[in-house]
């Protein structure tokens, strides 16, 4: 069913000029001038087909139309803001929903939540194994991290990182070459799916593997790895991601500034 166009500046106008029965108390409350508030109303008379106010020499009255009319609008302002506040729920909300490839998840985000859950008891955690192909509205994601040379079309903000790093088990840094899709060409000795299996080989004593120094950290930091030379620069890296809707919500701006920090 086709919904009848609702002049809602025009109601509004109405609604504060019944209240005051005076249309320049409404001006002031509405910061516009009195003449706007006479053009607001002339101009919903017209639309209406009805008389609303009436002049008399005791001042302003309602007509019997427009007084029929308030209960039901002043209901409906109300629910218009019951609405606003239901869409709004979310931005207190503690709870996120956030995608990442499976290593990230692992190797950089659960350590990082750990430590912002431990500074604020009540946040709680989604998290969801993505790669490529996020869908923000079906899976109802709040951020997504994701590997590239930009945000992909989103909004987003790049993790900070050394760039590519030769990591290998102490002991071990003269084996052979550990590949993943993101690894330099060769042949490898041993070939897994993601950087963070790549991780875990070379700290078994596989080899040695060129992942990102992000996923890395951690285990050089602990001595189960050891770099291997300088830090290898990347045109690419990883990046806090959302649609403009999510990426403005506070709990969302609060997050990435977390993640980041």
């Amino acid at each position: 069913m086709k919904r009848t166009h609702l002049p809602l500046n025009g109601l509004r106008v109405l609604d504060a000029a019944a209240r005051h029965l005076s249309f320049t108390r409404a001006a002031d409350e509405l910061a516009v001038t009195p003449a706007a508030v006479g053009q607001q109303i002339r101009a919903l008379e017209d639309t209406l087909g009805v008389v609303l106010f009436r002049r008399t020499t005791r001042g302003l009255e309602l007509t019997p139309e427009a007084e029929a009319g308030l209960a039901p609008l002043r209901a409906g302002f109300l629910q218009f803001e019951e609405a606003v506040r239901a869409m709004q729920a979310g931005q207190s909300s503690k709870s996120l929903t956030i995608a990442a490839p499976r290593d990230v998840t692992e190797k950089w985000l659960m350590p990082r939540l750990a430590e912002i859950a431990a500074r604020d008891g009540d946040l709680r955690f989604t998290l969801i194994a993505a790669d490529e192909g996020l869908d923000f509205t079906e899976a109802n994601l709040d951020l997504a991290i994701r590997w590239g040379d930009g945000p992909g079309g989103h909004e987003g903000e790049a993790l900070e990182s050394d760039g590519m790093v030769v990591v290998a088990a102490p002991g071990k840094t003269g084996g052979a070459l550990i590949g993943w899709p993101g690894s330099p060409e060769g042949t490898p000795l041993i070939r897994v799916t993601d950087a963070g299996l790549a991780i875990d080989a070379a700290a078994a004593g596989l080899g040695r593997a060129v992942v990102p120094h992000l996923l890395a950290a951690r285990d050089l930091a602990s001595g189960r790895l050891v770099q291997m030379g300088d830090a290898l620069p990347s045109r690419q890296g990883y990046w806090l991601v959302a649609p403009l809707p999510q990426w403005r919500q506070q709990k969302v701006k609060t997050l990435v500034e977390a993640l980041g920090g």
